[in-house]
């Protein structure tokens, strides 16, 4: 039976639960932040997302230290919330970082993985490839995200997952200025080499093969590494001086 599409507030069955709308703000922003829908550094207007989602201040005030406790935002005192910043500080402690925290958590998970946690990441697997036939780069970056994220959740380490997530926006964003900046034809070749990362992850899980799922993540960095410095300094334009 195929799943029945969200229906509007309003036009929500009569005795089903209204909807979350605290909620959706949350899964709302955390995806505009991914994408870069809302760019890093920007005001975020209390007002207008209230309006927007129909609810009070007070929870989209709360929603905002909830958010920030994760990375997504910036607070500071009698100012207004804006999306954290990225710089090359920032970068150079991505990626300092990231492959512990990605090896680590992609170690457990090959460890502790459950039958149900393959089928999740099978899920998303078939949404980001899914995206990448479509063309749709901000599907394709936002399902990356929740890949990775799942293998996270998938380790069951209470410790290594609140680093995993701040590490994620900005592998999100990353990705994000990459894919829209690059020839369709690289961008083609990034994201089947990406996808293919991800069958093979996702296998080395099912043969709980820590070492090999330790490669393949460490290889699907150095991807993003290449496509990070292939943005900061691209190949020079050749040019032709006729006499």
């Amino acid at each position: 039976m195929k799943p029945q599409p969200e229906l509007p507030a309003d036009d929500q069955p009569a005795g089903q639960p209204a909807p979350d709308r605290k909620a959706e703000l949350a899964a709302a922003l955390r995806r505009r932040i991914l994408t870069m829908r809302i760019a890093p550094g920007a005001v975020l207007d209390e007002h207008e997302l209230a309006a927007e989602f129909g609810l009070s201040r007070p929870p989209v005030r709360e929603l905002m230290r909830q958010m920030a406790g994760e990375g997504y935002i910036e607070l500071e005192p009698n100012r207004a919330a804006r999306v954290t910043p990225m710089g090359h500080q920032s970068l150079r402690d991505f990626f300092l970082v990231a492959p512990m925290v990605y090896v680590a958590t992609t170690r457990l998970a090959a460890e502790r993985r459950t039958s149900v946690d393959i089928d999740v990441l099978a899920a998303i697997q078939d949404r980001f490839r899914t995206a990448i036939a479509k063309g749709d780069v901000e599907g394709r970056v936002f399902h990356n995200d929740r890949f990775h994220l799942a293998i996270g959740e998938t380790a069951r380490n209470a410790y290594l997952l609140p680093s995993l997530r701040r590490c994620l926006i900005d592998h999100a964003r990353i990705a994000k200025v990459f894919y829209d900046d690059q020839p369709l034809a690289r961008a083609e070749s990034e994201r089947d080499e990406a996808a293919a990362q991800h069958d093979a992850i996702i296998a080395a899980l099912v043969a709980r093969d820590a070492d090999a799922a330790e490669a393949l993540v460490r290889a699907h960095l150095d991807l993003s590494r290449r496509n990070m410095a292939l943005y900061a300094a691209p190949e020079a334009m050749s040019l032709r001086f006729d006499t």
